[in-house]
């Protein structure tokens, strides 16, 4: 389904300052075009604690919900290990680094392009 509020580039753009503004870990883009109808990109982020995952998750929901956008739906805030918004155009995924790591996403898509946010502090290096 696709989203006629804004372009995917630019709803990338808005899921990633949502997760840089309240200190997301990791974060990557994974270009998916190309290899599934489902979605355009993928979004993956990591969280510090199962209160940080949803209070990432909603954050993004938040700055996108000013935008116009109306998310498909979400799974997981009620756990907080694996946290997914679907806004059509791209599917977001915050999870625990344990999480991430056991289900190592960024693999299963390892034949599309990727990125990482340029800001975002990288996995296990914090400030001091």
């Amino acid at each position: 389904m696709k989203n006629q509020i804004m372009p995917s580039e630019d709803l990338v753009k808005l899921a990633i300052a949502a997760l840089e503004d309240i200190k997301a870990q990791d974060i990557t883009t994974i270009d998916v075009r190309e290899k599934t109808s489902i979605t355009d990109f993928m979004v993956i982020a990591s969280g510090t604690s199962s209160r940080h995952v949803k209070s990432l998750v909603d954050n993004v929901l938040e700055k996108v919900k000013e935008q116009g956008v109306r998310p498909i739906g979400s799974e997981g805030l009620d756990t907080g290990e694996w946290a997914l918004l679907d806004l059509g155009d791209i599917v977001v995924h915050v999870m625990l680094p344990t999480t991430r790591q056991f289900y190592d996403l960024e693999r299963l898509w390892q034949g599309a392009e990727q990125s990482r946010a340029q800001h975002a502090p990288e996995q296990g290096s914090e400030a001091e």
